[in-house]
């Protein structure tokens, strides 16, 4: 493995002890060593799911202070096709989140991805054709 996506589900369940996938994610990210990427919207939605604890949200932005993932801002064109992707996967539905993790994937040839959304990236294809790789498996 050398480079992985990195989805909400799992980044909370990183950070938060008392989610039930913790100890599974944790245990996953130790032994991963590779690069972690996301995107911004995969940390406004982490930091939402967090709750108002400042305690929470600054543990949650030092993990991308200190390398833990790198992140990556959106341009124009991701943007547009992160719409394009949330109108063609509505019925499972993809979020925007999921949308520009996909777009990232399409952008880099990233094919895995850290996720607890079995359901979402089992359906999702890199340029509607290439499914990815799920972790933790």
């Amino acid at each position: 493995m050398g480079s992985i996506l990195l989805d909400t589900g799992a980044l909370v369940a990183l950070l938060d002890i008392s989610e039930k996938n913790h100890e599974r994610c944790v245990s996953f990210f130790e032994t991963f060593r590779g690069k972690i990427m996301t995107t911004e919207p995969v940390l406004t939605e982490t930091l939402y799911l967090l709750g108002s604890s400042v305690k929470a949200q600054k543990t949650c932005i030092e993990f991308i202070l200190k390398g833990g993932a790198t992140l990556l801002p959106q341009s124009p064109e991701s943007l547009s096709r992160a719409i394009m992707l949330m109108q063609k996967y509505k019925d499972i539905p993809m979020d925007f989140a999921d949308a520009t993790l996909v777009v990232l994937a399409e952008e880099t040839g990233i094919d895995e991805v850290f996720t607890l959304d079995i359901r979402g990236f089992s359906a999702y294809r890199i340029h509607g054709r290439k499914a990815f790789k799920v972790w933790p498996e």
